[in-house]
């Protein structure tokens, strides 16, 4: 079966004019799947013909709400969305002054290990394929009812290991014919995989590039974060700064913020050391408090982004969205397994 949606327009073009078809038609597709269209039989500019070939030779991607959380407090929504395999991954849509912005998954799962995080609990499944991250952004605007202006690729799951398939959905949520979400409106969050920082840098994206941080030092990111291991902090930054060097574009430097592992003085020093010769900015994360970690969160936030400002950098404090709706990533995926698990249990 054909996934049609993961198809550039001219791959998707491609595949209509094999079908005998003209070329226009591989564009009256693309529109239609790009609009949200839940079946063939809605592509009422088809010949009826065209849709029963389609149909039975191509695959059309159709998540279904699992389960929807919205917040009090703020109007976040939390989706949890049941892919065709029965796979379940999250997506959280944020409203802010400047428009409305989505977090999405990159991965069913992640392998990555990083000791405070829900997402790695369970380890990754599988990678997602470009139509199942374009679904996100696509069928959360249609269900919600709310533009999306911005997309965060920082929900489950490493983007950078699964980055063949972020850079087609990425030319695929860009394209003029699709959402057209310009690459300024889009961050892309990594741990650390040191290939793929260099690969997307020779990409040249305009994009933002989050680095999940977390520690300065090896020791402290070694055992928070399994990645520093193989990709160490002083090639992770070399890696930053030839990608700053390339590509001109300020890098954002996520900090959960953990008691008495991350949070000392002489850390946010060495950040200002590490970052000396390119402009960063450095997000502190309130970190969540995840029931099966040990790690708290720290007292130490605002003078931490006192002494990281005496050294000239930005430093600000995320603003905690959802906190009443497990809006941090991971946490509603887990509950549904943990609740899946006992319901077999019980049979």
């Amino acid at each position: 079966m054909i996934d049609l949606k993961s198809l550039s327009l001219q791959e998707m073009t491609d595949v209509l004019k094999s079908m005998g078809q003209p070329a226009f038609r591989g564009k009256q597709v693309f529109t239609w799947l790009h609009k949200g269209a839940r079946s063939f039989e809605e592509m009422t500019n088809l010949p009826k013909a065209l849709r029963d070939q389609l149909a039975a030779e191509c695959l059309l991607t159709v998540p279904k709400v699992a389960r929807k959380q919205v917040s009090q407090q703020d109007g976040t929504m939390k989706y949890l969305w049941e892919l065709s395999d029965g796979n379940c991954i999250e997506s959280v849509l944020m409203r802010y002054h400047y428009g409305n912005t989505v977090c999405i998954s990159s991965q069913v799962g992640c392998r990555m290990g990083c000791a405070f995080c829900a997402s790695t609990i369970a380890g990754k499944v599988r990678d997602l394929t470009p139509a199942e991250m374009l679904d996100q952004v696509l069928f959360t605007q249609l269900d919600s009812g709310l533009e999306i202006s911005n997309i965060v690729l920082m929900g489950i799951g490493e983007p950078l290991d699964n980055l063949d398939t972020v850079l087609k959905f990425l030319e695929l949520v860009n394209h003029p014919d699709g959402m057209n979400i310009g690459m300024r409106h889009i961050s892309l969050s990594t741990c650390g995989v040191i290939p793929g920082i260099r690969r997307l840098a020779e990409s040249n994206l305009q994009l933002t590039l989050s680095v999940s941080l977390h520690a300065p030092d090896d020791e402290t990111r070694s055992r928070i974060m399994p990645v520093n291991r193989a990709y160490h902090v002083d090639d992770l930054f070399d890696a930053c700064h030839a990608y700053f060097r390339r590509t001109g574009r300020r890098i954002s430097f996520e900090y959960a913020m953990i008691d008495g592992v991350n949070d000392n003085d002489w850390q946010a020093d060495l950040i200002a050391k590490r970052l000396k010769g390119m402009p960063g900015h450095v997000n502190l994360i309130p970190l969540n408090d995840v029931v099966e970690s040990p790690f708290k969160p720290s007292k130490r936030i605002a003078a931490f982004q006192r002494r990281l400002e005496s050294h000239g950098l930005t430093a600000t404090v995320r603003r905690s969205l959802g906190g009443d709706i497990d809006a941090s990533c991971g946490q509603l995926r887990r509950k549904a397994m943990e609740e899946a698990k006992k319901g077999e249990m019980s049979q």
